[in-house]
């Protein structure tokens, strides 16, 4: 830890508190985006509306790269149905109807720091949707206890879709490349010039290349998924999380940062970037009614 004299032989077990500041504050510009976007929408916007909605207010407030370009998913394309390529996954003229769900997800990447969010929600009322948020609470304790005990990424994605199946739901993360529930994140380079490739940001998808380089020699993934290359305990650093439910067309996720480090304390061990969310506030107000 910062300030600590004692010799070491190993990294510390947390970062750098100011370093966590700057994730934790990106992580929040991005969900206030979502929530202002989400007000905002009315009938008849599209999904590439919506997504440029997206990238407009976070462009404004200074962001210049992206782990990847805003997404906008309405209707039962929030459970991605009918999913069989990538390119079904980038923002259509698919318009929002009432009562209609939608999930928006961006990735921006602002001084440096990255972060990868998906806010679910309804063009007024949805009650299967809003049934899909309150299950998803807990696959976050799963996710986080789990992790805590070091058991693999591999036997972790398998038993929160275990839950999601005993929940009566199908497991929509599987449709994403590579079935990710989860990737690796970290700092990226500022430049002035931020050049996207197929949506993604080129200086995050290097970055995310090389940790696939180096994880490879030793043993890890930086791609949390249900295959043999994910069966090992969870390597220290930050992870984008976002497991999605579906059900009958509709769908809904969170997406947020988890931080693992190699602290043998299990609270320090893992933990939650930050409480202080949409999709948390939401499950305390329900908790709390």
């Amino acid at each position: 830890m910062a300030g600590d004299t004692k010799q070491r032989t190993a990294p510390p077990a947390r970062r750098p508190s100011a370093e966590l500041s700057g994730f934790r504050e990106v992580q929040r510009l991005a969900y206030e985006c979502a929530e202002t976007v989400a007000a905002q929408l009315r009938p008849g916007v599209t999904e590439r509306e919506a997504a440029r909605m997206q990238r407009d207010w976070l462009r404004e407030r200074g962001v210049r790269d992206w782990f990847h370009l805003p997404f906008a998913w309405f209707g039962d394309r929030t459970a991605f149905a009918g999913f069989r390529v990538p390119l079904q996954f980038f923002p259509t003229n698919r318009k929002l109807e009432p009562g209609m769900p939608f999930i928006l997800d961006m990735a921006p990447v602002h001084r440096g720091y990255a972060a990868d969010v998906g806010y679910s929600g309804s063009l007024g009322l949805n009650p299967v949707q809003d049934r899909l948020m309150a299950d998803l609470r807990p696959h976050r304790d799963l996710i986080l206890e789990q992790v805590r005990e070091r058991r693999s990424l591999r036997e972790i994605y398998e038993n929160v879709e275990r839950l999601m199946t005993r929940q009566g739901y199908a497991n929509r993360h599987r449709a994403y490349p590579f079935g990710v529930i989860a990737h690796k994140i970290d700092r990226v380079e500022e430049r002035r010039w931020s050049p996207t490739a197929f949506g993604f940001g080129t200086r995050s998808l290097r970055g995310l290349a090389s940790d696939a380089l180096h994880g490879h020699r030793e043993g890890w993934s930086p791609l949390w998924s249900p295959y043999h290359f994910s069966d090992h305990p969870p390597q220290p650093g930050l992870w984008a999380v976002e497991p999605h439910l579906g059900f009958r067309g509709t769908g809904a996720k969170f997406e947020e940062i988890l931080v693992v480090t190699d602290s043998r304390d299990p609270e320090e061990s893992a933990y939650w970037l930050d409480d202080d969310l949409p999709h948390v506030r939401r499950w305390a107000e329900e908790k709390a009614a």
